[in-house]
């Protein structure tokens, strides 16, 4: 009777210390993807290439619109920076042509990169055609990121979203 209690506890004992393997392995796992989310998101705000996508918007007023079907984006680049995002707020000298949103394309000019302990701040002035947008980026090394867009012709309107690194388009 006493071996058999003897095997009982040492199958336990063995039982429970491949488990607690098991679960330290997972974590090294998720720190390791963690790492590499991270390192992959300092390496897109070094090469100052990447693409953030909206998903919420807060307008002045402060209420916040969920954004459907991930078409908005702002895509940024040293030469050239390209935008399409939605505006609700008010504006202040606006064309009647226009259809409402803040789009533009231009070089970005005066860009300041501050790194934060969570974080890194990214700041950047582009001349559109018909208007100067000041963009602020808040980046977490998650990957979710807050830029704030003001103007001066326009309210200023903050939107909450992710980046991630531009597709590379084929050339056929």
């Amino acid at each position: 009777m006493k071996t058999a209690i003897s095997i009982l506890l040492f199958l336990i004992s063995v039982f429970s210390f491949s488990v607690s393997a098991q679960e330290k392995t997972k974590k090294e796992l998720k720190q390791e993807r963690e790492l590499q989310k991270q390192n992959e998101i300092k390496a897109l705000i070094d090469a100052q290439n990447f693409v953030f996508e909206a998903q919420k918007a807060t307008p002045q007023s402060g209420r916040l619109i969920q954004l459907d079907y991930n078409t908005y984006f702002l895509k940024f680049k040293t030469d050239n920076t390209t935008c399409d995002l939605p505006f609700f707020g008010r504006g202040y000298n606006v064309g009647y042509n226009s259809d409402g949103g803040i789009k533009f394309e231009g070089k970005p000019e005066n860009i300041k990169v501050e790194n934060k302990k969570n974080n890194t701040i990214l700041k950047a002035t582009v001349r559109g055609s018909s208007d100067v947008y000041d963009l602020t980026f808040s980046i977490f090394y998650n990957g979710s990121t807050t830029l704030s867009v003001s103007s001066n012709n326009r309210g200023p309107i903050s939107y909450d979203g992710i980046i991630y690194a531009p597709k590379i388009e084929e050339k056929k």
